[in-house]
């Protein structure tokens, strides 16, 4: 991190905040001298410029940072690459966006992927916790993030499913969670023949992750997360390009388990399970082929349309024992399918849900914590895509239209209707840095999904039906 909260400190200089639309008459009421300075920094008064003001020794007195006419916690998360070094203070209201929610932006913001760099990145400012946050709540948030983003953006060759099983064993013993792994041709012989059938042709041997945590009289909430560390597409191999990014297709587990360590770091009274199927979609001799018929957890048989629909397999035996515990909220994240990127774009995840109620609380609890979802219907008429001629099912149709929704609808034959399911289909990466989202792997929809358990459990929850 670049930039640290401290609890006080005897110096600190402040950093002001002005609305977009209030910038020109806060500007006119400035000295002549202190204008002249501003005008020829050549801030503009636009949403997230920041501009330090002088003292009369010469040296930085405050800082001004203009928000946006209608803000949210990304606002501030400009502070953490435009401070300087030294120690500030907010002394401004953070309204409408709550203190705790601008720390977590600020603290989001100072992000960054050094393993790998001999020359660290230097030490910057200090920031005197806002007056009114939740320091524990921001710091689970922050913490939980920064280990989704640092395990998605780690590079395949020191991230298979060994190391997320690593990652996933940390996690529950920081909490006192209980973990249990499943490996290798042990899948088969507990009957996860889906996770195997994908994951057997590479050297790093495929994996199922059950972590639970909390009293079992609570209500049960499980997650579920594409854990698919690195893949080539299988025998329906990727041309290289749409390879190049692939060390970022577990992250839908790292997401849920961001969600997870919020969970636990708050101590919601809820039953929590993770599931997390990990696997390295390769190619060799016993690798899984188009047309194999392959079965399941549920016990139907699956006809391989492509190799490379390889998340959904994974995910249809996970979702299956999730569900047969009858959660109260069961939901999964992956980097599923290109197709959702094609209709959202990167930055907007396409929800999936089976539960209307839910679906409407997710949608709201998303704009709401400035971290907006998109619902996209389980359309039931694109069901008969998925027939096969010879297995029970096929995991991915010929047609090349509406795939993203045919990928839910095949995972959908695995959640029970009598079970609150949502999936989510995430790009999971930000391609540019913006406040608070520096470039690499992202935890989409991570904050929605815990807030809305949070607000379900707290009895807070309950929005109207979209209109």
């Amino acid at each position: 991190m670049s930039l640290s909260f401290v609890d006080r400190s005897s110096t600190s200089l402040p950093v002001q905040f002005v609305g977009q639309p209030k910038w020109r008459a806060w500007l006119r009421e400035q000295s002549a001298a202190r204008r002249g300075w501003i005008e020829s920094s050549g801030v503009a008064g636009n949403a997230g410029d920041l501009v330090l003001l002088p003292g009369r020794d010469g040296k930085a007195s405050g800082a001004v940072l203009v928000l946006s006419a209608k803000p949210t916690l990304w606002d501030f998360g400009a502070l953490a690459t435009k401070l300087p070094s030294g120690t500030w203070r907010l002394a401004s209201d953070t309204a409408p966006v709550s203190p705790t929610d601008a720390a977590v932006a600020i603290g989001l913001g100072t992000w960054r992927f050094e393993r790998y760099r001999s020359k660290k990145g230097k030490a910057g400012a200090r920031i005197i916790w806002p007056q009114g946050a939740d320091k524990a709540r921001a710091t689970a948030i922050i913490e939980s993030i920064f280990m989704a983003r640092d395990l998605i953006t780690t590079p395949s060759s020191d991230m298979g499913p060994a190391e997320l099983a690593a990652a996933a064993q940390a996690l529950g013993k920081a909490h006192k969670a209980k973990v249990k792994v499943i490996v290798g041709d042990d899948l088969l012989k507990q009957n996860y023949p889906m996770v195997h059938a994908v994951g057997r042709a590479s050297s790093r041997a495929p994996r199922l992750i059950d972590l639970s945590w909390g009293r079992e009289s609570d209500p049960k909430v499980t997650l579920v997360g594409k854990g698919v560390c690195f893949d080539t597409g299988g025998l329906d191999l990727k041309p290289a390009t749409g390879m190049l990014n692939m060390k970022k297709d577990m992250a839908g587990a790292a997401t849920m388990m961001a969600v997870a360590a919020m969970v636990m770091a708050t101590r919601l009274p809820v039953r929590l399970r993770l599931l997390v199927p990990a696997v390295e979609n390769s190619v060799s001799g016993n690798a899984f082929r188009p047309l194999d018929v392959v079965p399941t957890r549920k016990g139907i048989t699956v006809e391989i349309g492509n190799t490379d629909a390889e998340g959904r397999l994974i995910l249809c035996d996970a979702l299956h024992e999730g569900a047969s515990e009858k959660p109260t909220i069961m939901v999964d994240c992956a980097t599923l399918t290109g197709a959702a990127r094609v209709a959202l774009g990167t930055d907007l995840p396409a929800l999936f849900c089976n539960d209307d109620l839910l679906a409407n609380e997710l949608l709201a609890t998303g704009t709401e914590v400035a971290e907006p979802v998109w619902r996209l219907p389980l359309f039931a008429g694109y069901r008969r895509l998925l027939d096969s001629k010879v297995a029970d099912i096929n995991n991915a149709p010929s047609a090349p239209f509406g795939g993203a929704i045919t990928a839910a609808l095949y995972l959908k034959e695995f959640v029970p209707d009598d079970v609150p399911w949502a999936h989510f289909d995430m790009m999971a990466w930000n391609n540019v840095s913006r406040p608070g989202r520096p470039e690499g792997g992202e935890a989409q929809a991570a904050r929605a999904i815990f807030t809305t358990i949070e607000k379900r459990i707290k009895g807070t929850a309950g929005v109207p039906p979209a209109s």
